[in-house]
């Protein structure tokens, strides 16, 4: 096993379902629901979108096969999905996300879907198992690490929020986006060169 890449896709697997940023919105969503529950609800929620994922994982190659895109179509797109989401990290609307009406607890939207398993991990693991799918094990793993590093982080919500306070959250939050615009950069950048070489060998 390549340690750094498994490294690397936690890392980047961390980055894209963005936990520390989900924060605000799990607190505001769950601030009407019974405290004894709300643990509960994040780890469901948590679980909802790793099986989410792992069917990505898992059947992702053969909905690309279905739709007859390729890895380096994939390259490009999931370059330019991450690079927007970082660009919304780093400099955030000024209201914040788009609001979700909830009446009642929340079950799979939009907690699950799309706040943590939003387009941005979902084409993160498609490209993960596309460009080495003999490696699959591995990206489960990471990605299991991934949604624990998630389930921690929002089961502590309320603590951490009180404890670093709104400006360090928001300040992680661009650190985070910044070093995930870097990421997609690098992503559509291969993608390009490998469509150009494509091109060239046509």
């Amino acid at each position: 096993m390549d340690s750094s890449s498994f490294i690397s896709a936690i890392v980047l697997l961390v980055l894209v379902t963005d936990p520390l940023g989900n924060i605000p919105l799990f607190i505001g969503l769950l601030r009407q629901v019974d405290p004894a529950r709300r643990r509960r609800i994040i780890i469901r929620e948590v679980l909802f979108a790793f099986a989410i994922l792992v069917f990505f994982a898992l059947f992702g190659q053969r909905v690309l096969r279905l739709m007859h895109l390729t890895e380096t179509s994939l390259r490009i797109v999931g370059g330019v999905i991450l690079f927007l989401i970082a660009l919304k990290m780093v400099f955030p609307h000024p209201e914040g996300r788009a609001d979700h009406p909830l009446h009642g607890e929340p079950f799979l939207v939009p907690l699950a879907i799309p706040f943590i398993a939003g387009p941005s991990a979902i084409a993160t693991v498609l490209l993960l198992v596309s460009r080495e799918p003999h490696r699959l094990w591995e990206w489960l793993g990471a990605l299991s690490i991934a949604m624990a590093i998630s389930a921690v982080v929002l089961g502590f919500a309320e603590k951490i929020a009180d404890f670093l306070g709104e400006q360090v959250i928001l300040a992680f939050e661009r650190l985070m986006g910044l070093v995930l615009t870097a990421i997609a950069i690098e992503m559509l950048l291969a993608g390009i060169e490998k469509f150009v070489h494509q091109l060239r060998a046509a």
